[in-house]
C-alpha cells in the first residue's frame, strides 16, 4: 500500500437500476451479487474509497439509450456530499444532440462537473460516429477531457465499437484540442491504444477494471518507460474494490516518479483537479 496521494480515475456509485440491468449478469456474477438492494446507501462507496487510502475520485454518470442509470443529478448530490473527495463525470442522451450539449454544459457550468463519459459498447456506436461530435466541440469550449472506455465489454454487449483503431483514432486525429482518456486498457487491443498515447499528445489510458497483476505485460513496460505521463489509475469500484488495485500497485515495479504520474499526477492534470 502506498503513502502517496491517489486519484481514481473511474468510479461509479451504483444504483439499483444500473445493477439489475439484464446486459450487467457478468458483473454481478464477478461482484458475487445473487440479490439487487432496493437502496444503495453512499456511505459503502466512501468506505471503499477509504479502505483503499483514496483521496479523490472521479464518479460517473451512466446514460443509455434507454435513459440515465445513474443520473448526473444523482452524481452531484454524491458529490456535494463527499468533503470535496468526489468529483463528477457527467454522461449525456446520444440520441438527443443538443439536449445533449445542453445537458453537458449545465453539468460543467452549474453543477462543477469535470469531464464527460460516454460507453461506446452500450450505445452500439464507436466514437467517431456523427452524434458524438457536438459533445467533442463542446469539451474543447468547456476545457473537460472526453471519458469513454476501450477493448473488449464486460457486460453482455458486442465489443466492437471498443475497438481503438480506427474508431477512436478517427477522433484523435480530428480533434487535436480534445483531451481523450480511454479507460479499461483496451484488451484485446492494448497495443493498439498504447499507440494512440504514444502519437497523440491527447489521448492518455486509465487501467479502471483491471488490477495491476493482470495488466498486460506490454501495458506494464510501457507504464515504466514512455508512458508514465499518460496513464490514470482506475478501479471501476463497484466491479473491483480499489483496495485490490492500490495493493498491488508496488507489483509494477514503478520508480517513484512514475508511480507519482500514475496514482495522483496525471488525473490531476487531466481532469484540472485542485492541488
Amino acid at each position: 500500500m502506498t503513502d502517496r496521494p491517489i486519484v481514481d480515475a473511474w468510479i461509479q456509485h451504483p444504483t439499483p437500476r444500473l445493477l439489475g440491468d439484464p446486459m450487467f449478469a457478468s458483473l454481478r456474477r464477478w461482484m458475487g451479487l445473487d440479490q439487487i438492494p432496493d437502496q444503495i446507501p453512499p456511505e459503502l462507496t466512501m468506505a471503499a474509497l477509504e479502505a483503499a487510502g483514496i483521496d479523490r475520485a472521479l464518479v460517473s454518470a451512466w446514460w443509455g439509450p434507454q435513459g440515465p442509470l445513474i443520473a448526473n443529478d444523482d452524481v452531484h448530490t454524491l458529490v456535494s456530499a463527499s468533503d470535496g473527495k468526489l468529483f463528477g463525470v457527467a454522461s449525456v442522451d446520444l440520441f438527443d444532440p443538443m439536449g445533449a450539449v445542453r445537458e453537458l454544459r449545465r453539468c460543467v457550468t452549474e453543477l462543477g462537473f469535470v469531464g464527460l463519459r460516454q460507453l461506446p459498447w452500450l450505445w452500439g456506436l464507436p466514437p467517431d460516429d456523427r452524434r458524438y461530435y457536438p459533445l467533442y466541440a463542446a469539451c474543447i469550449d468547456l476545457g473537460v477531457p472526453f471519458c469513454t472506455q476501450v477493448g473488449h465489454a464486460g457486460p453482455l454487449r458486442p465489443s466492437e465499437p471498443g475497438r481503438p483503431i480506427p474508431y477512436l483514432e478517427t477522433v484523435a486525429y480530428e480533434f487535436p484540442e480534445l483531451t481523450i482518456v480511454a479507460g479499461h486498457l483496451g484488451y484485446p487491443w492494448t497495443e493498439e491504444t498504447i499507440s494512440l498515447a504514444r502519437k497523440y499528445d491527447n489521448v492518455f489510458i486509465d487501467t479502471s477494471a483491471w488490477k495491476p497483476s493482470r495488466f498486460p505485460p506490454a501495458f506494464t513496460e510501457w507504464l515504466r518507460r514512455g508512458g508514465r505521463k499518460k496513464a490514470l489509475f482506475g478501479s471501476n469500484w463497484p466491479m473491483i474494490q480499489p483496495a485490490a488495485c492500490v495493493g498491488e500497485v508496488d507489483s509494477l515495479g514503478l520508480d517513484d516518479e512514475a508511480s507519482r504520474m500514475f496514482l495522483h499526477d496525471n488525473a490531476a492534470r487531466v481532469f484540472g483537479l485542485p492541488i
